[in-house]
């Protein structure tokens, strides 16, 4: 089998699309505006056996400022790094082919700009079939994923930690059907998120609480949104806790297993963010998602007062979210 003909077939694989072709573009005449069918094609592997062996170096490749999509497909392995997308490389994917088998992962604390195992700062990132994971433990702040660019989206990616897993710091950005680990304020930020079919897993042992959302004025259109999908967990958790005076988080059609406590909804100390947050919850199932103790503040939302969080508009995802590309082209850097 001829070595463009297996690119071909690995490549259609990872994207999970039925057909895709390969043409050979030299970067340095190609300047044409975005094509969303169509990508530089970056291939990253452990072995020697790719265009590069770290997934730093891959997106280091990337020409600041590009205009174009590239596609870094990161074949299965551990790789040990701490990765950054700076900010001035927008429209770049990475992929691996199951999360289970492509795992980016670090141990690092403290700092939660600092400790982040993957930092998403650039416009128009993707994540595909990655596990992203901070191992440091139950000793501190260990983000996994900070995500503090706009439009950014993630399918099908693992993220674990135990504290502060997933800095889900600023933008618009979209999760659909991941897996989400940790503790302590897990889900935390102040970003306009929809997580659409996710699974969210606590492991605190006794108290926990899974978001920590930091909306701080009713003029930001900021708010954590979970449609569909599943909390599961060890021990108890709240659903949230009002980091920002103004915090804003709704969870519509969602199970809701045992862990999750009886008044679900937690001010941190600081009953005057009663008022002030929106913490909903819309036609919920499972043992967790019984009303009856919940605290008085958070809010019981009738079908009206749901709609504007059962679609993608609140990120303005039409205008953003794209396909798998099609096509793909070689990026020659010289």
């Amino acid at each position: 089998m001829g070595s463009v003909l297996k690119l071909y077939i690995q490549v259609a694989f990872a994207v999970k699309i039925v057909s895709c072709s390969i043409t050979m573009v030299d970067n340095t005449t190609s300047k044409s505006p975005i094509d969303l069918s169509t990508a530089f094609l970056l291939r990253v592997d452990q072995s020697g056996q790719g265009d590069y062996k770290r997934i730093q170096e891959a997106i280091d490749a990337v020409p600041s400022n590009n205009s174009e999509l590239f596609f870094i497909w990161i074949k299965p392995g551990i790789y040990r790094e701490k990765v950054v997308v700076p900010v001035d490389k927008p429209f770049i994917t990475l992929s691996g082919t199951e999360a289970s088998d492509t795992v980016i992962t670090w141990n690092d604390s403290g700092d939660i700009f600092e400790s982040p195992t993957l930092t998403i700062l650039a416009t128009d990132f993707i994540a595909r079939y990655l596990t992203i994971q901070n191992t440091h433990g139950n000793t501190g702040k260990a983000v996994a994923l900070r995500v503090s660019g706009d439009k950014a989206a993630f399918y099908g990616c693992r993220i674990t930690s135990y504290q502060d897993t997933l800095l889900d710091d600023a933008g618009r950005h979209y999760y659909s059907n991941c897996y989400i680990e940790g503790a302590v304020d897990f889900i935390f930020g102040n970003a306009a998120s929809l997580y659409e079919r996710c699974h969210l897993h606590s492991m605190a042992e006794e108290s926990g609480a899974m978001m920590a959302q930091k909306r701080e004025s009713p003029l930001e259109n900021t708010a954590f949104i979970f449609l569909g999908g599943k909390i599961t967990g060890v021990g108890s958790t709240f659903l949230g806790r009002a980091w920002g005076a103004y915090s804003r988080v709704v969870f519509a059609l969602t199970y809701m297993s045992g862990v999750v406590k009886p008044e679900g909804w937690n001010d941190w100390g600081d009953s005057s963010k009663q008022r002030s947050v929106y913490y909903g919850e819309y036609k919920c199932s499972g043992p967790g998602a019984n009303r009856s103790k919940r605290v008085t503040w958070s809010r019981s939302l009738t079908k009206d007062e749901a709609a504007p969080f059962l679609t993608k508009g609140m990120i303005g995802g039409r205008g953003w979210l794209r396909p798998s590309p099609t096509h793909f082209k070689k990026y020659q850097t010289s």
